[in-house]
């Protein structure tokens, strides 16, 4: 059981990280979520947000942190 709790609190940890890490990007002016090739679509009773270009940069940036953690922590 402290194996799931040790879990929990990395996940957690991470989260934060990352929310905090948007939240600098916003105030620095880095337009994530409004980037060109992000779909939004606006009627009159709805609207419809697919930030398209937003996840495969996103995909990216953790795809190579995580490749450099990996790497440092096999040495």
């Amino acid at each position: 059981m402290e194996s799931i709790a040790r879990y929990l609190m990395i996940g957690g940890i991470v989260l934060f990280l990352l929310g905090g890490g948007v939240y600098l990007a916003t105030k620095f002016g880095f337009p994530l979520g409004r980037l060109p090739g992000d779909i939004r679509i606006e009627g009159e009773n709805g609207s419809f947000y697919f930030p398209v270009t937003t996840s495969i940069l996103v995909s990216v940036v953790l795809t190579i942190v995580l490749n450099l953690i990996v790497r440092l922590l096999k040495k």
